[in-house]
């Protein structure tokens, strides 16, 4: 993995700003590679399809699971989201050219939305705030349009009450923006951002590999408790993101400061962070 010397104050303002960012070569070919391997054979193990959802995906494999403690991500993440995350979700996502729109059991592509449970999260003042972010991970060659990109409405999250004024993501809206990107490149999202996933009509695979973080005290979606083959012999950094840091439930809300030791990448920007919606 590539050591990326990122302005994280700078990144953290911007992304507060627009709802997103979008990071150029955060994984080596080699990695790439590695990865696009390890799907390869996940991918072996489903029954035949135009579309894949598999969450929970570091259990499928080594290197998805390497994925979460990211060097150069995961200090970027404490300071997005607060040093006492966990892993939220990991989804892989593979789209096969679809040009006949074929319609599929896992749904080849998604309209317009927010992420967040249902009932929805709650909001003030029409707002929602940030509960979970995700890093997306691109694995194909997503350098142009129409071939299963994300689209996404920069700075929706800061509009008051806002709706797209239709959801159907084949109708384009306006300020939309289509997520293009190379293998190795990443962009990164917050649930209250509007997005959507559109339609693979190209003749290029689509792969996107998802992995989330959220608060302790928020109950990832991938599973009740990381599977002890996941958890053992890891680190206590990686212990925390697979959220083993205590048998006492509480100390989920409260933890004491050894149990939370990705505290060391935070570098105390609450205040800038909420001044860009002062």
């Amino acid at each position: 993995m590539n050591s990326m010397n990122l302005d994280i104050p700078s990144l953290v303002k911007q992304f507060h700003e627009e709802g997103y960012l979008l990071l150029r070569n955060v994984l080596s070919q080699e990695k790439v590679q590695e990865l696009n391997t390890a799907v390869d054979r996940i991918i072996s193990e489903e029954p035949e399809s135009l579309a894949y959802n598999i969450y929970n995906s570091v259990e499928r494999d080594p290197a998805i699971l390497s994925l979460i403690d990211h060097p150069d991500l995961l200090p970027l993440m404490v300071n997005l989201l607060g040093f006492n995350i966990q892993l939220h979700i990991s989804h892989l996502t593979v789209r096969k050219p679809n040009p006949n729109d074929v319609k599929t059991a896992t749904n080849s592509f998604i309209n317009w939305h927010q992420d967040g449970p249902h009932p929805q999260f709650p909001r003030i003042a029409g707002l929602t705030s940030i509960y979970y972010i995700k890093i997306c991970y691109i694995l194909s060659d997503m350098s142009e349009p129409d071939r299963g990109n994300t689209k996404i409405i920069p700075g929706s999250h800061r509009k008051a009450n806002f709706h797209p004024v239709q959801t159907d993501v084949d109708i384009p809206l306006e300020n939309e923006m289509a997520i293009c990107g190379k293998p190795g490149d990443a962009f990164i999202f917050a649930q209250n951002l509007w997005h959507a996933g559109s339609h693979n009509r190209s003749g290029f695979e689509r792969r996107q590999l998802f992995i989330g973080y959220s608060p302790l005290w928020i109950r990832p979606i991938d599973y009740h408790k990381a599977s002890p083959k996941i958890v053992e012999g890891a680190d206590p950094i990686r212990r925390q993101l697979l959220g083993e840091i205590s048998d006492n439930c509480f100390k989920y809300y409260v933890p004491e400061e050894p149990m939370v030791p990705l505290k060391k990448y935070w570098l105390g920007l609450t205040k800038e962070a909420e001044s860009v919606y002062q």
